[in-house]
């Protein structure tokens, strides 16, 4: 049976799509269909598994995907008054106003933060803090930065060459102490370096959901400097 993951800020495949326009560096008036298509899918395999608790419209999205890459490969007809219609253009109108609603929400968010930070004067006493001056680890890590990392692990292990039906060798609690016990010894560790331990995908897989477990309930913080960069993990004492 898979896994289910249900995640607070899991937003849905369009959230999935902006993040692949982003990673690709393209215009989101002009997606490479194709390119765009493909890489949804292997998320998709990965989203499917997990059992994720919307899981049924990533697959109806990726049914659109397949549906507009169809028709941009058929024979356009020739319109003399008017140009063709692009199948792309409602997912495109669709993709702007989510992005539209994400940073109205990201600026809402940003100022509910800023707020957090003024305290009446002579209600507060302040000290300065020398550990104020340490490195600041950086961002908390979307869903999807994280999986784009992990498909990136997956490939790089052998693929299996014949299969044979067995119980799976691990649980999500024992890669869960697994992971606690590996941060306990160093203060955080790159995601790449925990997931190389492990060289069997189905172990991999397992110890991907752990993960995920652990920072749902604020047991790990992940975070990274900037967009696309190394991913690092780090436990939450207390």
């Amino acid at each position: 049976m898979p896994y289910r993951v249900q995640l607070e800020n899991f937003e849905g495949p369009l959230d999935l799509l902006l993040f692949l326009i982003k990673k690709n560096e393209v215009d989101v008036h002009d997606i490479p269909i194709a390119k765009i298509t493909a890489q949804y899918l292997q998320y998709l395999e990965i989203i499917e598994f997990l059992d994720l608790e919307n899981a049924g419209e990533f697959v109806l999205m990726a049914a659109t995907l397949i549906r507009i890459k169809a028709q941009m490969l058929l024979p356009r007809p020739e319109l003399e008054d008017e140009e063709a219609e692009d199948p792309r253009e409602e997912l495109v109108q669709r993709l702007l106003e989510y992005q539209s609603y994400k940073e109205v929400a990201g600026e809402l968010a940003g100022l509910e933060d800023s707020r957090r930070d003024f305290y009446p004067l002579n209600n507060f006493a302040f000290e300065l803090d020398e550990q104020l001056e340490e490195e600041v680890i950086g961002k908390e890590v979307g869903l999807y930065d994280l999986m784009s990392v992990f498909i990136e692990v997956l490939r790089k292990v052998p693929p299996v060459t014949q299969h044979t039906v067995e119980r799976i060798p691990v649980t999500t609690e024992q890669q869960s102490e697994f992971i606690l016990d590996y941060l306990e010894k160093k203060e955080r560790a790159l995601f790449t370096e925990l997931m190389t331990q492990f060289n069997e995908r189905i172990i991999l897989i397992v110890t991907f959901v752990a993960l995920l477990e652990l920072a749902k309930n604020n047991r790990l913080q992940i975070s990274q400097n900037s967009p696309f960069s190394e991913i690092w993990i780090s436990r939450v004492d207390g």
